[in-house]
């Protein structure tokens, strides 16, 4: 019998939560997981009680500005950051977890990643933000693309 590691397991379940995401550009998932449970997921979308997106309300689709750029230009949260903030809601210690996103993260994201103690973070597609990647090269991460 095969069975896929536990890193292509956790990100097969970022497809999955990637679904409830609400963006008009992009759907994003995150999970993130300690001793192999999972402990918050999130996905990209409105702030709650907001409508969701869509192409009359999407600032940066209205602006022309491509991805990568100008992340405060969006009313949409991050599926990095909702996976941060409901750990934080329900009170569940994030730290030395591991974050799997179907993404790259942004720079912010990268950011708050770091600073809520997460010890790795594995993702799939790529994420066209250069200071992420320096940013991700320089923190002591593990960070792996599969």
């Amino acid at each position: 019998m095969s069975r896929p590691s536990w890193d292509d397991y956790f990100l097969k379940i970022t497809a999955d939560v990637s679904e409830r995401a609400t963006c008009v550009k992009r759907q994003v998932g995150a999970i993130i997981v300690k001793n192999n449970r999972i402990l918050s997921t999130g996905y990209n979308g409105a702030p709650k009680g907001f409508d969701h997106c869509t192409e009359q309300t999407c600032i940066r689709k209205q602006m022309g500005l491509p991805s990568g750029q100008r992340h405060e230009l969006c009313r949409g949260l991050h599926a990095e950051q909702n996976a941060i903030i409901q750990a934080a809601v329900h009170g569940v210690s994030i730290d030395g977890g591991t974050m799997y996103c179907n993404y790259q993260p942004c720079a912010i994201c990268v950011k708050m990643i770091i600073n809520a103690g997460i010890k790795r973070l594995i993702y799939s597609g790529g994420y066209p933000d250069e200071l992420a990647e320096e940013m991700m090269k320089k923190s002591k991460l593990e960070v792996k693309k599969i």
